[in-house]
């Protein structure tokens, strides 16, 4: 089977929609997702599904949790947050044990409530501002750093090379507008700030304005928080109205898609990675990983990878829970939960916005290839 077509089948299974969860059988744990899964920022979002799937499927060929075989259903909520709130009202309503792998800062927020009044956990989201993951009242238990954290890291390593004329490119959305927050402030801690800053809307339609905007403070590196193929349409901008920085991505930036489209142009592009590079093979997890993807004929990269973590992290919860699973009972266990993997330490017992600090940069090349 082809990769593209082991993609289709995983896809498939992971979008099929609900299915009736109240007609779940027995022997089911079924999982609730709100996610963006079409349009132009849908691509990461599919990989990361795809990614959980195989950790899923590898539990449930095994016979799953207390004998219980999971279940993911995922909605499309188009990033839209009415859409997310009657998806979370949907899958809440009909009995999910959990949320997992929810996308967005708007949405994150919209529906955080709904994750309070029903005592269900969201475990594993993405793309979610800091404030927005405040809004989930300690339902929410994120497993990548906090956004503030990759700005601290990315403003520290540029400023220790001599940057200091950066500007700041992002999505079009609270969550882009909160990066931009987050990053200016990293900044004011080096007595610095953005020389330009610039909104780019979902489509790129606006990609060229915000090029000249950006190239009209001269920056020496723009930070980017963009996603899909954002960043490729905004790089030839930046160059194209007369300015050649450095680029830098936070992780919602996509490599592989900027690779893809521009080729050798992309080369010099540096992302902030808040999971542990996917190539390598020394750690165990990584190892199970990399035998999961080649059962399927995939390829390693960072969002199927982030992913399977996400999934790691899911099942322990629920294999702590036991057999008497409940939503109050996985809520407790994930506010009690210490784990290691991958390498990484997970700590959820502080009630903090993020279980890990750990962000580290990687040089994209040309061919998609990420070098540490």
């Amino acid at each position: 089977m082809q990769r593209r077509q082991v993609a289709a089948a995983i896809g498939a299974v992971a979008f099929s929609g609900l299915r009736g969860v109240h007609a779940a059988e027995a022997n089911e744990i079924v999982l609730g997702q709100s996610a963006v899964i079409s349009g132009p920022l849908g691509g990461p979002i599919k990989a990361m599904i795809s990614g959980a799937q195989l950790a899923f499927d590898g539990v449930n060929a095994q016979g799953g949790v207390q004998g219980r075989k999971i279940r993911l259903v995922t909605l499309d909520d188009e990033l839209a947050p009415p859409k997310a709130v009657a998806n979370y009202k949907k899958l809440l309503d009909e009995g999910v044990v959990a949320m997992f792998g929810c996308v967005g800062s708007g949405t994150t927020a919209a529906a955080g409530k709904l994750l309070v009044d029903h005592g269900c956990a969201s475990v594993g989201g993405y793309a979610i501002a800091d404030s927005a993951r405040e809004r989930t009242g300690g339902n929410g238990f994120f497993i990548r750093a906090s956004m503030g954290r990759e700005a601290e890291v990315l403003v520290r390593q540029l400023t220790t090379i001599g940057i200091t004329r950066f500007a700041v490119a992002h999505m079009d959305n609270p969550g882009g507008q909160e990066a931009l927050a987050l990053v200016t402030k990293a900044l004011q801690a080096h007595q610095l700030k953005p020389v330009a800053s610039g909104a780019v809307k979902g489509d790129s339609s606006n990609a060229a304005l915000v090029g000249r905007e950006l190239a009209s403070g001269q920056p020496q590196a723009v930070i980017m928080y963009l996603s899909g193929r954002q960043p490729a349409d905004l790089m030839p901008a930046v160059r194209a109205a007369g300015s050649d920085p450095m680029f830098y991505g936070m992780s919602i930036v996509s490599g592989e898609v900027v690779a893809r489209v521009l080729g050798d142009r992309a080369r010099g592009l540096a992302i902030a990675q808040v999971v542990p590079y996917p190539w390598a093979q020394a750690d165990q997890d990584l190892q199970t990983y990399h035998r999961a993807l080649q059962q399927v004929k995939a390829d390693p990269n960072y969002y199927s990878f982030e992913g399977w973590l996400n999934a790691q992290v899911m099942v322990e919860a629920l294999k702590r829970a036991g057999r008497e699973l409940s939503r109050a009972r996985l809520l407790a266990v994930m506010r009690s939960l210490k784990m290691r993997v991958a390498g990484v330490d997970l700590d959820f017992t502080t009630g903090s916005i993020a279980a890990s600090r750990f962000v580290e940069l990687v040089q994209v090349r040309f061919d998609g290839k990420f070098v540490r």
